[in-house]
């Protein structure tokens, strides 16, 4: 078997020895290279043709955006972006991830050794998925918990409350790949669409900036979840990092609550545990849409949802970053309609303006 040829670059000669050495840990991957700065790096990239790069965020010289800006450009490549968590950085990061990155990890915490195995996992399984992954030109994220955990650690499965309001609610769930998905999906939406609750995979330093990003691109007001906040028509509320995003009633309204409860599928916000208190809270109401991502979390979840009468969408694989939970989501049989990311907000609109969303998903598509 071929192995997956890396290129690291980053002005650290310790991240870049500590980058090495954990993804030379594993049989199938072959670090070729090192480079300190972008141009160094240019210089290698041609020489050694690496099948995919590890770019940090901030260099001297030339900052790791415009180099993926002109690398995009001239020779479109798989990157994983290595980012330190602030809130700099953050929007750096999500410019990159606009311009074409297949996914970032955060930069190694050499001060902690304890945590380096966990962190070692997560780069090589990015790494990997990298070298899988169709890079497209320009036309968030995971972090590992050994413990694993479904839903029933923060919400326990109930019967669908049933109740008068026909107000739509609109659950959006991703991860890898998802934060330009999201966008597809915002910028498409009208200023008085049905509200919208996302939870994005996503570190608790980039969700505000996020949802910052998104709000300055979409025609709905999107801001980051606040515990007990009303979900309204035109409005988008994305979970923060860390918490975990679930939808309640009260009477008639659409809340929000927050819980710090254990990750779900190893993360937190958990699109299990959104999908379920929506399937729960709103039933044929809702409209649930699982987008691209690594993993399986929100596949079991959509299931939940589209039990409980409501109309479920997956992202199809051509257009998917990575067809993992909406792949298990199809398996699971929980997606009435399988399409491409550019067709899901008419859909979701069509959907919303339906009867009864759940019996009008077979026509949509």
């Amino acid at each position: 078997m071929k192995k997956i040829r890396v290129l690291v670059i980053d002005d650290s000669a310790l991240v870049r020895q500590l980058l090495t050495n954990m993804l030379e840990s594993d049989p199938d991957i072959d670090v070729i290279g090192t480079a300190q700065d972008p141009y160094i790096a240019r210089d290698k990239i041609k020489s050694l043709n690496p099948d995919v790069l590890t770019l940090d965020v901030e260099m001297p010289k030339m900052d790791g955006v415009t180099f993926l800006s002109n690398l995009m450009r001239l020779r479109p490549m798989p990157v994983v972006m290595v980012s330190s968590l602030t809130e700099k950085s953050a929007d750096i990061t999500l410019r990159a991830l606009e311009l074409g990155a297949i996914d970032f990890v955060s930069k190694p915490k050499v001060d902690l050794a304890h945590t380096l195995e966990g962190y070692r996992d997560e780069v090589v399984a990015k790494v990997k998925m990298a070298a899988r992954t169709s890079v497209r030109a320009p036309s968030m994220t995971a972090r590992v918990i050994e413990t694993r955990y479904n839903a029933d650690v923060v919400l326990r499965r109930e019967s669908p409350t049933h109740f008068r309001t026909t107000e739509r609610l609109i659950a959006i769930g991703a991860s890898t790949g998802g934060t330009e998905a999201i966008k597809e999906v915002l910028v498409r939406l009208p200023p008085d669409a049905p509200g919208v609750v996302i939870s994005q995979h996503i570190p608790e330093a980039f969700s505000a900036p996020f949802a910052a990003r998104m709000n300055r691109e979409s025609a709905m007001t999107v801001s980051q979840a606040r515990d007990g906040q009303q979900i309204l028509p035109g409005h988008v509320l994305i979970a923060p990092g860390n918490s975990h995003l679930l939808v309640v009633r009260d009477g008639a309204r659409y809340i929000c609550r927050l819980s710090d409860g254990p990750p779900v599928n190893r993360h937190r916000p958990s699109v299990d545990v959104m999908f379920r208190s929506v399937a729960q809270n709103a039933g044929p109401n809702a409209i649930g849409v699982i987008l691209t991502g690594m993993g399986d979390d929100g596949a079991a979840g959509l299931k939940e949802m589209k039990d409980a009468g409501a109309a479920t969408i997956a992202q199809d694989e051509r257009s998917s970053v990575v067809w993992g939970m909406p792949g298990e989501a199809v398996r699971l049989g929980a997606a009435d309609c399988v399409m491409d990311l550019y067709e899901i907000a008419d859909a979701i609109l069509r959907l919303a303006d339906a009867p009864l969303a759940r019996k009008q998903a077979s026509r949509v598509g």
